[in-house]
């Protein structure tokens, strides 16, 4: 029984309540921990390491910020079997995709950060005629609070909390009580690289506790979250009154549009991943497939034969494509939402039954599922899933898909696959998402501004965006 502790003022501390949550390892359904409920006390006890290192770090210099920041990057890549083991035993996903992606992307959002950190320039204007000139600082906000999800742990966390502290902020963090265990051991590599006591702070417990203390703490002056809409709505109800910055970045019902002179193969390979990557427990999945009519009744065949072959099995098998869902409650919500599906009159192509491992029967596995809809306004084409699920139906014109993907509340991402250039443009300039891949999905340039509009979320993430969220902006008018 493997008890986690609160990593706050660079030690690993027992809550100070003594209030304990089982961990639970999805793939077997058996609990392998137990992590502290944090109350406001311990909340307290961050904010205060937090506060009292603020004033160093917040100037500390750049060249020294940078070189931290890429020693934890080179650490938790020297440690990447062991996070990858942790990441997989936590969240159910399979090991080769969290050593493959997980791991290393949470690697290179330090380095990322690291070096951008040093690239991060402030603005002067020259007021011609005037005698003046105006120059803008970029100053750290202080204690900032940073909370993020079980689907990427490591990964989202990090995406996090390396802007945070590369533009001089201390921070009280929060990973998802669902999937704790690397960012507990990401504090022992902090203390390897050297980061200041204080300056980051990982408190565990669940949401109504921990979370709402660190929101609605008067002194942590910015929420950065990344979960579900209705949580990012109570944030936003608690928090702006208060005045904090806020980042959300929230649920996601994305479009995948097939045109029929995409490349076909490609397309159909992707097609798969992007639907069942991580058991589509990813935000950006494209979980509504629209495709044109000409190519339809193919592409159903293809895209079902190979949603077929995929292999559901324990995490730790090297040939597993679709290991264990995150916990037993969501696989119930995933399996709800398959009989919705019937109730409405979708035709269940594959998939949509439980699975029994082997040696792993109370494991939360499912299989892909691969729904035929006729409308687009079906509550499994309208609500977020989050899990193996995606619909597919057919489409005649451009409006008629444009209209189809715009008309959910959520606009993250969307998909497009097409060799017209013109209709590129069109699409991508009318579709409602903060992001547009075109005859791609999931390729990130860590440079680029993530995130999404509508009830997707509020704020952007990545490259300077982010740096800009996590500081103040100062101008300085000098005459002379």
């Amino acid at each position: 029984m493997h008890k986690i502790k609160n990593y706050i003022n660079d030690q690993f501390l027992l809550p100070i309540t003594d209030e304990w949550i089982d961990n639970y390892n999805p793939s077997n359904g058996e609990i392998y921990g137990q992590i502290p409920n944090s109350s406001t006390e311990d909340i307290e006890e961050a904010y205060k390491a937090a506060k009292n290192a603020f004033p160093t770090w917040g100037q500390t210099t750049i060249e020294e910020r940078s070189r931290i920041l890429i020693k934890i990057s080179e650490l938790l890549e020297e440690n990447l079997q062991r996070f990858a083991e942790a990441e997989s035993k936590d969240n159910g996903k399979p090991i080769s995709l969290a050593k493959t992606v997980d791991i290393p992307r949470a690697a290179s959002n330090f380095r990322f950060f690291g070096n951008a950190i040093t690239q991060f320039a402030s603005e002067s204007h020259e007021s011609v005629g005037q005698n003046a000139i105006n120059y803008t600082l970029r100053q750290p906000i202080g204690v900032v609070g940073c909370i993020s999800p079980w689907n990427l742990p490591l990964y989202l966390f990090t995406w996090k909390i390396a802007p945070a502290i590369a533009a001089g902020n201390c921070v009280v963090a929060k990973p998802s009580e669902i999937t704790p265990m690397t960012a507990y051991l990401l504090g022992e590599i902090c203390n390897e690289a050297g980061l200041p006591k204080g300056v980051l702070n990982i408190v565990h417990g669940l949401g109504s506790t921990t979370g709402q203390a660190i929101v609605e703490h008067p002194d942590i002056k910015a929420i950065s979250f990344t979960g579900g809409t209705a949580t990012g709505a109570h944030i936003a109800k608690v928090a702006a009154p208060m005045f904090k910055k806020l980042s959300l970045e929230l649920g996601g019902k994305n479009p995948n549009i097939i045109f029929a002179d995409c490349d076909y193969n490609e397309m159909l390979e992707t097609t798969v991943r992007s639907s069942f990557a991580n058991q589509g427990q990813i935000c950006l999945c494209g979980s509504r497939i629209f495709v044109e009519q000409s190519i339809y009744d193919t592409f159903k065949t293809d895209f079902v034969k190979k949603v077929k072959a995929l292999k559901v099995g324990h995490p730790s098998d090297s040939t597993t494509n679709i290991g264990a869902l995150v916990s037993k409650s969501h696989l119930e919500k995933v399996i709800q939402y398959i009989e919705i599906a019937k109730e409405e009159d979708g035709i269940i192509l594959c998939g949509g039954n439980e699975v029994t491992i082997k040696g792993y029967e109370n494991g939360y596995y499912l299989e892909p599922t691969v729904i035929e809809v006729s409308t687009d306004e079906c509550r499994v084409n309208q609500e977020e899933i989050f899990g193996p699920v995606v619909t597919i139906m057919p489409f005649k014109t451009e409006d008629e898909v444009l209209e189809m993907a715009n008309k959910v509340k959520y606009g993250l991402s969307a998909t497009l696959w097409t060799n017209n250039l013109k209709r590129t443009m069109r699409m991508s300039n009318k579709l409602q998402t903060g992001i547009v891949w075109v005859n791609t999905w999931m390729m990130r340039d860590l440079r680029t501004p993530f995130g999404g509009v509508k009830a997707s979320g509020v704020g952007r993430e990545g490259g300077f965006e982010a740096l800009r969220f996590f500081t103040e902006a100062k101008n300085v008018c000098i005459k002379y």
